[in-house]
């Protein structure tokens, strides 16, 4: 029953430790945003990445998010939620990495922006070095484009 952890938790490691981040937001509508925040991921077992995040956005207030990354060898793909004191929706992560193993594509089936509807949503992490990984965020649109819509860097504290 207890399961060990493989190669595929331990580059979740590489993620552990306290980080402050900046994301800048090109929303589909035009509107940008910037926000700033600290981040403070760990490991649940070795089995588990549990990423708890908070800021401040300049247009509502407060925030505070938990990330949750593991692999699933029954799957054979990382696995994981997302959700928020900024939204009401759970995301639900299901991914793998990329050939080179420097960026882990994590896909997700969440709310439209215009709020009709749900739409194909994609959060890439890439590791630029052991003390900075990157992060975007993009939506399919409806000709199945895919469209960026954040991008932020993590940087070690």
């Amino acid at each position: 029953m207890f399961a060990k952890p493989q190669s595929e938790h331990a580059w979740l490691d590489q993620l552990i430790g306290d980080w402050k981040f900046e994301h800048d937001c090109q929303m589909p509508d035009g509107n940008t945003s910037k926000t700033e925040g600290k981040m403070t991921c760990r490991s649940l077992g070795g089995l588990w990445l549990v990423c708890e995040s908070s800021g401040d956005a300049p247009e509502s207030g407060p925030w505070s998010s938990i990330m949750t990354l593991g692999f699933d060898p029954a799957q054979n793909q990382y696995v994981g939620t997302f959700f928020g004191s900024m939204m009401a929706n759970l995301w639900q992560y299901n991914g793998n990495r990329e050939a080179n193993g420097d960026r882990l594509v994590l896909d997700t089936l969440g709310p439209r922006f215009d709020g009709e509807g749900t739409c194909n949503y994609r959060d890439t992490i890439e590791i630029a070095d052991s003390d900075r990984w990157l992060m975007s965020s993009e939506l399919q649109d409806d000709a199945g484009n895919w469209v960026q819509f954040m991008c932020g860097t993590h940087t070690r504290v």
